[in-house]
């Protein structure tokens, strides 16, 4: 019996250009680093961009969304910029610029170009984890990250102020980027990181942000994009909990005209806490993908997940949400929620909430709302001498900031707050 051959996918433009840079890769380093690279660029390649046959971007099709991969970003002069006070990195291009003149003891950064030449086995296993490495999107970062930033936190340290990563682009042409920063919180530490994200020409950004979490550390993330946004954005979270550790992660995304967020984040020690949270507020034909997954690989652990929405014109979001309970994964205890605004009759959502659970001693449940505003409440504002426009940005405002207090960080919280409150007024 002759078994037909397989006939070979055609790539797209942009997989063909794709694959160029994966070929002419000049970074690509020996050793570990080098090898975990090769490792990644061999799942792209087998893989190619995702498209709605792929289960998980079914809503988001990025194989015909992404008609074009523009040419990879040379670095910019303000790459060799002096550092500057203050905890703040600055990726201009894909490559790190400025690292702060002066740390608090205990927290160390380092350039990634600088900790992949010299870094070993375990330094690559941290920044390569295995951690969502099967999505192709996340293998192209890995396989073409040439730089970045390396955070360390030593044991037991508290940083008084967040740290701040700002992503940007120098003016000039379209571009694509492939930035990876990795975290690595020692045992009983704390920090507040801000990663903000921002462009000042069209680019294409595949960002990724690694975070280890040793027994009783705490991190709070903050991620936000504004309206100088990247047209094009696939930014990826991946993230190892450790034993009663506590990772918070809040995401404000309000610019681009493609986001997918993907977080993929593990339990792997007992009592840890993981709560993912975030507003969107889209216009326009803006498209905004939220995809988590969520793994409890040991028992007694929590995971919380609140995400809104608020879309008008004909934009669309999209969340998709999977907690998954291993089979040894006792005394799991996980909530996740999506809730929508439909603002206009163009506007759509797509929700897609997910539980996979092996074990037979949890408490996990998932819910989903897509709807309009509250007629009823509106009525009743409008009632007490208020325009129909502020009664409705006082409900939407209302909607939105339920989510954005869970922000720990006082001046975070605030300036998210602003935020929502200048996109409101975009609406009028």
């Amino acid at each position: 019996m002759t078994v037909a051959a397989r006939p070979a996918q055609i790539r797209t433009e942009a997989e063909t250009a794709l694959a160029g840079f994966l070929a002419a890769r000049p970074e690509v380093q020996n050793g570990p680093a080098g090898e975990a690279q090769r490792k990644a660029a061999g799942v792209f390649a087998l893989k190619g961009l995702p498209h709605r046959r792929v289960e998980a971007w079914h809503y988001t099709d990025l194989r015909s969304l992404m008609r074009e991969a523009w040419p990879l970003a040379a670095a910019s002069a303000s790459a060799k910029a002096p550092a500057r006070e203050g905890l703040r990195v600055m990726i201009i291009d894909g490559v790190c610029a400025v690292l702060p003149a002066s740390s608090p003891p205990g927290i160390k950064f380092t350039a990634l170009r600088d900790a992949m030449a010299s870094g070993g086995g375990t330094f690559a296993a941290q920044l390569f984890p295995d951690i969502g490495a099967d999505d192709s999107p996340a293998a192209l970062n890995a396989a073409l990250a040439r730089d970045g930033v390396v955070i360390e936190i030593a044991a037991g340290v508290k940083a008084d102020a967040p740290i701040e990563i700002h992503f940007t682009t120098s003016a000039g042409a379209p571009r694509s980027e492939y930035p990876r920063c990795l975290v690595i919180a020692g045992a009983g530490s704390s920090l507040t990181l801000s990663e903000t994200h921002a462009s000042a020409a069209r680019v294409q950004r595949n960002s990724a942000l690694v975070c280890w979490l040793s027994e009783g550390a705490q991190v709070e993330h903050v991620f936000h994009t504004g309206d100088a946004a990247p047209e094009q954005h696939i930014a990826t979270l991946l993230g190892d909990i450790g034993a009663g550790a506590g990772f918070q992660s809040f995401a404000l995304v309000a610019g681009g005209s493609l986001l997918r967020r993907q977080c993929f984040i593990r339990q792997s020690g007992e009592r840890a806490k993981i709560g993912l949270r975030g507003v969107s507020l889209l216009k326009g034909k803006q498209h905004a993908d939220t995809t988590l997954v969520i793994d409890h690989a040991v028992p007694r652990g929590e995971s919380r997940e609140l995400f809104k929405h608020i879309i008008t014109g004909s934009a669309s979001g999209v969340f998709q949400g999977k907690v998954l309970v291993r089979p040894h994964a006792q005394k799991t205890d996980g909530g996740m929620k999506s809730q929508t605004l439909l603002l206009s009759g163009e506007a759509a959502m797509s929700n897609k909430p997910e539980l996979e659970i092996f074990a037979d001693d949890v408490v996990c449940g998932h819910g989903a709302t897509v709807g309009q505003l509250d007629t009823d409440q509106l009525f009743y504002l409008m009632t007490r001498g208020l325009p129909k426009a502020q009664a409705e940005g006082l409900l939407i405002e209302a909607f939105a900031r339920e989510a954005i207090e869970f922000v720990g960080n006082g001046d975070l919280r605030e300036s998210c707050a602003a935020a929502l409150t200048r996109w409101l007024e975009t609406l009028n």
